[in-house]
């Protein structure tokens, strides 16, 4: 018990200690790694007090770390692999009409432009890669750093919320159809308008503090870097596009980790702009070798090692049965009350992430065989659990994948986030909730 409390406080002041990273000037992939380690470290030491019919607890902890991981592994490589594939081609002009179909001088307009293009983006793709591309695109519309933010907090929101209303928009959201709890269908008609809700809202709050027009000088200033013609640029943009598309299909056909798809993916798009570049070289500077170290030197590794820290911490608290505890705790205190559990797990989700935070669900509430059952397939628990768990993560920028990639690319700090975007997120996730309410009052 003594122990249990020490890897939860140690959790707790590396937590506080990433929020107040812009007081601290320390980097918080620096902190994610202290917490995990020293949390792992806690186990081991009390191993046989936490596992007493392991007759090796030295050996189980070491194959638990392997197995957790396993799992980090496969999310982080994802990312890795989503984050070169955008990179090479954007790098190439690849997202040159996505830019030009939301380009605009009215502030206002090119909010709410931003708001949809990533909103229906994030259902296709997932609100991880569609973060990534919206700000790469972002970044050729809006020059001045300050403004730029406040379309960067709107486009995790809206990412999030594009996410929960797809089957293949968000990790939770995976996780639940692969497991049968929730059908395409359902997910579908029944949380997309609570999801189109959880976004509308914030982008108009956000509106309203946008007046005016960009400088046409130095808001809209486009350099072109790349080399290609226009029919190389559009078969990069399909071949990236369309290649994440594909990676749910590959998986489902091959039973493969996504990670695989992405990396099949990333190889055929990188060897066909190699291609490209040997058809057009233009001087000996453009090596091959140069070419290759300049696209990974892009990939912001800091992020990359916080998202491991983190991911491995939570799986201590995974371990010990915290996570369970909490769930428990919640079905005791609200008993039959889906939508305050399904809240209060979605709170939870910007605060812990909110993939172990599924599992533990699905792990701990049963699939009803009862038609029209709140537990059933496509049951009120498991819609709302889909929509709580996506939408809560906006409440802070480290509480889901698009957050902590886009915290990453523009260096938001998280007392920014904190203060700016929070309540917005907060009020859109409400919001969405009553819509679902309301929803299944009519039908």
């Amino acid at each position: 018990m003594t122990l249990t409390v020490f890897i939860i406080a140690v959790f707790v002041v590396g937590y506080l200690c990433i929020a107040l990273e812009s007081v601290l000037e320390v980097n918080k992939a620096a902190i994610a790694l202290l917490m995990c380690v020293v949390c792992w470290t806690l186990l081991m030491l009390g191993v046989q007090a936490f596992f007493p019919e392991v007759p090796n607890g030295a050996a189980f902890v070491c194959d638990r770390i392997q197995h957790h991981l396993g799992d980090a592994g496969e999310t982080l490589f994802f990312l890795m692999g989503a984050m070169t594939i955008v990179e090479i081609v954007d790098s190439n002009g690849g997202f040159n009409f996505v830019r030009d179909a939301i380009k605009t001088r009215s502030k206002r307009k090119l909010m709410w432009r931003v708001a949809f293009m990533t909103f229906f983006l994030s259902a296709i793709l997932d609100n991880l890669t569609t973060s990534i591309v919206m700000i790469m695109v972002l970044r050729k519309l809006v020059q001045s750093r300050e403004e730029r933010l406040i379309y960067a907090g709107l486009i995790i929101i809206a990412a999030n919320s594009g996410g929960a209303f797809s089957p293949i928009g968000d990790v939770t959201t995976i996780m639940l159809w692969i497991k049968g709890v929730i059908t395409t269908q359902g997910v579908l008609t029944e949380i997309f308008i609570p999801s189109l809700v959880s976004m509308v809202i914030p982008a108009l709050i956000l509106s309203l503090s946008l007046k005016g027009k960009f400088d046409k000088e130095q808001n809209l200033k486009v350099t072109e870097v790349t080399t290609f013609t226009k029919a190389q640029r559009n078969i990069i943009f399909w071949l990236g596009v369309g290649g994440l598309v594909f990676v749910p299909i590959f998986k489902t056909l091959t039973h493969l980790p996504p990670f695989m798809g992405i990396l099949l993916v990333l190889g055929v798009l990188w060897t066909v702009t190699e291609v490209f570049h040997r058809m057009r070289r233009t001087s000996e500077d453009d090596t091959m070798a140069k070419r290759v170290s300049d696209l990974l030197s892009k990939i912001d590794l800091s992020t990359i090692m916080f998202f491991l820290g983190i991911l491995m911490a939570v799986a201590v608290l995974q371990e010990i049965g915290v996570l369970t505890a909490m769930g428990e705790g919640l079905n005791e205190a609200f008993a039959g009350n889906y939508y305050l559990i399904n809240g209060i797990i979605g709170v939870l989700s910007s605060i812990v992430d909110n993939v172990p935070l599924v599992a533990g669900c699905m792990g701990m509430y049963p699939v009803s065989e009862v038609a029209g059952d709140a537990m059933g397939v496509d049951g009120i628990f498991w819609q709302l659990l889909a929509y709580c768990a996506g939408v809560g993560g906006s409440m802070l920028i480290i509480g889901s994948a698009a957050g902590v990639v886009v915290m990453g690319l523009e260096k938001i700090s998280f007392g920014w986030y904190l203060k700016k975007m929070t309540w917005i997120a907060f009020a859109g996730y409400l919001a969405g909730i009553g819509c679902y309410w309301v929803e299944k009052l009519i039908y």
